[in-house]
């Protein structure tokens, strides 16, 4: 069996697709791909005002703004759409799904690229409001939460969130697509788990020296003394 097409992957992704018709004459997302194609294609000729023309009118027709100049591989779902920029020399693979908000931003130029915008492998999920900002790499099957900010290499099959985004877990390979880039029960954030972490071994210390102190005391009576108390001032 071959690769879904463009509209069955998006039903397969999407439990509100009520038919192929719906997706394809009233999804934002397959509007701006359509338009985008025509303008990449401008632009790889030269025709970089007409690119930018057409990339235009994509925008006003499915509120998502598409550089012209950006490289977008098959089947990418771009979910309800409103406020997605995909800057110009950003690089999405396969099978991505992009939700509200995203944007795939340029910082500065890398020297030895030449880029400036993220790379997007096959099967990410970016979730609603993050923002993916540089030359960095999101790396295949790898998850964006909603609202974080990434601003460096993301590795293959992980999850992150935060601001900066942290890794939060790995994902697992027989987990099924999970919408907004976020697993199904609470995530918690790294930097709280982090803290939980240190709490917890510091109360494992407290106990084991307890411990300790009990066991010198049982072979050696009166060993532990009381600590002297700070002389006052002016006596």
């Amino acid at each position: 069996m071959g690769a879904p097409s463009l509209l069955d992957s998006i039903k397969a992704r999407d439990p509100a697709a009520r038919s192929l018709w719906e997706i394809a004459l009233l999804y934002p997302g397959v509007r701006a791909l359509f338009f985008h194609r025509i303008a990449h294609a401008f632009w790889r000729t030269g025709l970089t005002f007409l690119g930018r023309l057409v990339s235009e009118l994509g925008r006003w027709l499915s509120g998502i703004e598409i550089h012209p100049g950006a490289t977008i591989g098959k089947r990418l779902f771009i979910d309800h759409g409103t406020g997605v920029v995909i800057g110009e020399t950003a690089i999405i693979g396969n099978d991505v799904t992009l939700y509200h908000g995203v944007t795939l931003g340029g910082v500065a130029v890398n020297a030895v690229t030449g880029r400036r915008h993220p790379i997007v492998e096959d099967n990410v999920i970016i979730g609603a409001g993050a923002q993916v900002l540089g030359a960095i790499t999101v790396s295949r099957d790898a998850r964006v939460g909603a609202n974080a900010v990434v601003v460096k290499d993301v590795p293959p099959g992980v999850t992150v969130v935060g601001i900066p985004a942290q890794v939060a877990l790995p994902r697992a390979k027989t987990q099924t697509f999970v919408p907004y880039g976020s697993p199904c029960d609470d995530l918690p954030d790294p930097t709280s788990r982090a803290i939980c972490g240190l709490l917890n071994e510091v109360e494992a210390l407290r106990r084991r020296v307890a411990q300790l102190e009990a066991e010198r005391e049982s072979a050696v009576p009166g060993w532990k003394q009381e600590e002297p108390r700070p002389a006052k001032l002016g006596s």
